[in-house]
């Protein structure tokens, strides 16, 4: 009784609610976006909301192609095997920049706008994020120059050019509009993984306050234009420590979803250090999602080809457990790769080794997929 009563008074004074479990939900969120469209403070009040319920399921480029298709109308790996589209569908925008036709994986621009009008039209939930090439050397995105993201800040020598790509990215944005005309909500992840090295953007290749200004810079510049259907998302790699997880942190007002990427490796076939770091995470990031007012993803996740039959309720599960996240992203199902010599996918296919148990992960009341959102 005690204990309950200790609880309703951290939740009356501080809108977290918390569970026996120590596991705390938000209830006083807003966006950050203070212009955000109707439409986007009703998905991220859906996406709170939903957080009581479950977790959504989403998966990388997940209607343009899977294990030995593309570009099927209507078709998804994830739906062959469960009959059901998942609630989180991720896309790229790398090749933007350079007005190219397709995207960083191949799929075309006007394609992936199409999936997302679709998914929204079914009630899905769209996520977007930009590996984009390095604006100071015109390589790929993991060319990690030193210092290469101080020269697009204000005053930089690349300023300039880095503009005319985020006016690419707001026309992008803006055109995503659904039947009546209305701007799709978008689930915007830039600049993630920014704790790893191997991005142009990450730690140790610009000092943390360089990082805090491009992303304070490109949050107001996209509002600037007028892209007010985006719901922010901070996202880093591995962390030890509330302070580690913050150090490059933009600030409250310039976010809206904490994440971090974690994926399971070869030298780990029980999944024992993957539970034990996306565990450990968690932890750390649920106190600072709670102090901050924020919701908090898994926004990468995945074991290569899946070897193990029982991964997703025995591994998947028990990395995330009891906290209460707002969605888990599965990464792409390219399929044979032909310069590796190697099959890359992150989701089960028909006849996959795993199916079967995907199926009654599927079925866990807490796994939430395109039908169970639907309803909410």
């Amino acid at each position: 009784m005690k204990k309950n009563i200790q609880i309703l008074l951290i939740s009356m004074f501080t809108g977290v609610s918390c569970s026996s479990k120590g596991i705390v939900t938000n209830t006083n969120l807003s966006l950050s976006d203070k212009k955000a469209t109707p439409e986007t403070v009703s998905l991220f009040e859906k996406l709170n909301r939903l957080t009581k319920k479950g977790y959504l399921f989403g998966h990388q480029d997940d209607l343009a192609y899977g294990v030995n298709w593309k570009y099927e109308e209507g078709r998804s790996d994830i739906k062959d095997v469960v009959g059901d589209y998942p609630a989180v569908y991720g896309w790229d925008i790398a090749g933007l920049e350079k007005d190219d036709i397709n995207n960083i994986d191949g799929v075309p621009f006007e394609k992936m706008k199409h999936y997302i009008k679709e998914a929204n039209e079914r009630g899905g939930i769209s996520t977007i994020s930009w590996h984009f090439d390095n604006p100071a050397t015109g390589k790929n995105a993991w060319d990690n120059t030193p210092n290469s993201l101080k020269t697009v800040l204000p005053g930089g020598e690349n300023h300039q050019k880095f503009t005319t790509w985020l006016d690419k990215a707001a026309t992008f944005f803006l055109s995503l509009k659904d039947k009546k005309g209305k701007n799709i909500p978008i689930l915007f992840r830039p600049y993630h993984e920014l704790t790893g090295g191997w991005f142009w953007w990450g730690k140790g290749n610009c000092t943390p306050e360089e990082f805090k200004s491009l992303w304070k810079f490109t949050f107001e510049y996209l509002q600037k234009k007028g892209v007010h259907n985006l719901i922010y998302i901070y996202n880093t790699g591995s962390f030890n420590s509330k302070e580690d997880f913050l150090v490059h942190y933009p600030g409250d007002n310039y976010a809206d979803i904490l994440s971090f990427d974690n994926y399971q490796n070869n030298d780990d076939e029980e999944g024992t250090k993957f539970i034990e770091q996306t565990q450990n995470q968690f932890k750390i990031l649920n106190e600072i999602a709670a102090n901050q007012h924020k919701l908090m993803a898994l926004a990468e996740a995945g074991y290569e080809a899946i070897p193990d039959p029982k991964w997703w309720t025995g591994t998947l599960s028990k990395a995330i457990g009891d906290y209460k996240i707002s969605y888990v992203l599965l990464w792409r199902n390219h399929g044979w790769q032909e310069k590796e010599k190697k099959m890359h996918y992150y989701a089960p296919y028909k006849g996959q080794i795993s199916e079967k148990d995907f199926v009654d992960f599927y079925n866990l009341d807490t796994t939430l997929f395109e039908k169970d959102i639907i309803k909410n």
